[in-house]
């Protein structure tokens, strides 16, 4: 056994050990704690549970939802009880050594980089779409680093005006505080938001998807949600130029997502110039523990 990756969300936190080939020999799940103390024991539990498992100590990594300020050591998240908290370090002193953390997402673009459908490409970028939408970066087997570490929070860049204006939407405040982050409207909630706003009510995302077979609106809907979407991607390409863009996430399942995408892309690009495919992401459950164990190989000088 090399590794160990968590997998910490807002509902489950699950630790995942790898053996040389990157395949899963142990895992064990356990639900996230409400208190923030609680939740510090928790992961170190899962940190000595893996060790235990492997008979020795490992490089640990947890990949987690939010952020970490590199200026204050403080987590900022929404569906954790650690904002505000120095998660990593306290997490850290509870097992008595070093644990990397890294963004859910950013270990995601990580994992499809270097074992999955990236693998091989120099520049492989996430987008992750959920309840929430974010991202990551990977060049060379490596996430692409920076100061502030906010690489990758693609729901937050602004909304297009144009397209906001030509279906007449409204503009409302994101979670983080700003107005029209593009993540009120492609994220599930936003896509709900949307059908509300041409039908009346508020649907879920799979009801809107079920609908479009036979309702007119649904379809719609589902048209203007694609060119959102297609909008922020044709920003993330003319930012970075990444060989592929993967998809994960609850919204990433819905059925013929990956072809209603490119199609919308290919409208979307600057001039006739070429597009990265979007595709889905290989990793499965799988992929976010993966990610992080492998950041904490890296981190660890082994890889």
């Amino acid at each position: 056994m090399i590794a160990a990756g968590i997998d910490l969300g807002g509902t489950k936190i699950e630790v995942q050990v790898f053996d040389q080939d990157w395949q899963v020999v142990a895992r064990n799940r356990i639900a996230t704690p409400k208190e923030y103390d609680v939740l510090v024991c928790a992961l170190a539990g899962q940190v000595v549970w893996a060790e235990e498992k492997a008979g020795e100590k490992l490089p640990v990594g947890i990949g987690g939802a939010g952020l970490v300020n590199p200026l204050t050591g403080l987590a900022l998240t929404s569906n954790l009880s650690a904002s505000g908290k120095p998660l990593p370090h306290d997490v850290e002193a509870a097992v008595g050594r070093p644990v990397t953390y890294v963004n859910d997402c950013r270990a995601l673009a990580l994992s499809e980089a270097v074992f999955g459908v990236g693998k091989g490409l120099h520049t492989v970028m996430s987008l992750i779409l959920g309840t929430g939408v974010g991202g990551g970066i990977s060049v060379n087997g490596k996430l692409l680093p920076g100061p502030n570490m906010t690489g990758g929070e693609f729901g937050h860049i602004s909304a297009p005006a144009h397209l906001v204006n030509q279906y007449g939407l409204d503009v409302v405040k994101c979670g983080c505080g700003r107005i029209g982050c593009i993540e009120t409207f492609i994220a599930g909630p936003g896509l709900s938001r949307i059908a509300e706003k041409f039908m009346g009510r508020s649907l879920s995302p799979s009801e809107i998807v079920s609908a479009r077979a036979h309702d007119v609106n649904a379809q719609k809907i589902w048209q203007i949600w694609c060119a959102f979407a297609a909008d922020l991607l044709r920003t993330l390409t003319l930012v970075v130029d990444p060989d592929i863009i993967v998809l994960a996430g609850g919204l990433s399942q819905i059925p013929g997502l990956t072809d209603d995408l490119n199609a919308a892309v290919l409208s979307a690009r600057l001039g006739d110039f070429g597009v990265p495919p979007v595709v889905l992401a290989q990793g499965g459950a799988s992929s976010g523990a993966r990610g992080a164990a492998y950041a904490a190989m890296q981190e660890a000088g082994y890889v």
